[in-house]
């Protein structure tokens, strides 16, 4: 989380504003459109999770802070079909020629939309990684917040927490390393864990200072304290 989108902690955003409870999930019909389209097109198996969400972190700063969600959604999907091959910046025009797309066999069909959700993606893995670190050892996170395999690349160290005290609360076991895997460098499972932070470990004027943040952290984001 190195680029414009790593907002968290950040001063002069406004409030946070919950939506009433009962509002609906989707505040206009074509947001469902957008959910619907980026699972179909994800189905197609030619990028993961990870790619997704670093196509949307690539978004330019100027249209990353004036997109509302679902427009950052449509339009890193439109980067990543084009990239990947998929379709052509013609075709997303609609200037295509008729016939079937050689991915035509791996859509994802209505009926198989369910099945699909409700199996979900694991991302736990085997690894030959041995955990590091015990439950409630003191660890801090590395600094600054940055992919290590990829200059400027994705990684799920949030900018606020960079070299925090914390301890670690729970062990996850091994899951893909999302640093690696956005960039098409292999899985690398690594242990993953959850830290948890006094507030005042990451913000100087904290709120409600008794407060703590709890992280998903990957062990290559953390050192001995």
């Amino acid at each position: 989380m190195t680029r414009v989108h790593d907002m968290g902690g950040r001063f002069g955003d406004g409030p946070v504003r919950p939506e009433p409870e009962g509002a609906p999930v989707f505040a206009e019909d074509w947001h469902a459109r957008a959910l619907a389209v980026t699972l179909a097109a994800g189905a197609l198996g030619q990028w993961n999770i990870d790619m997704s969400r670093h196509a949307r972190e690539r978004l330019s700063p100027k249209d990353y802070a004036c997109f509302s969600y679902y427009e950052k959604w449509v339009s890193a999907l439109a980067d990543l079909l084009v990239e990947t091959g998929v379709l052509t910046k013609g075709d997303l025009r609609g200037f295509s020629e008729n016939g079937e797309h050689p991915l035509a066999q791996k859509a994802l069909k209505a009926e198989a939309v369910q099945a699909a959700l409700a199996k979900g993606g694991p991302a736990d893995r085997p690894s030959n990684r041995p955990a590091a670190f015990e439950m409630g050892q003191a660890v801090r996170t590395v600094r600054p917040s940055a992919n290590r395999l990829v200059d400027g690349g994705h990684t799920r160290l949030p900018a606020y927490a960079a070299g925090a005290r914390g301890r670690i609360l729970k062990r996850h076991g091994a899951h893909v390393l999302p640093d690696s895997n956005a960039h098409g460098l292999g899985e690398a499972p690594e242990p993953l864990y959850a830290v948890v932070f006094p507030t005042s470990e990451l913000w100087a004027a904290p709120e409600n200072p008794a407060d703590e943040v709890v992280l998903d952290l990957w062990q290559s984001y953390l050192e001995p304290a």
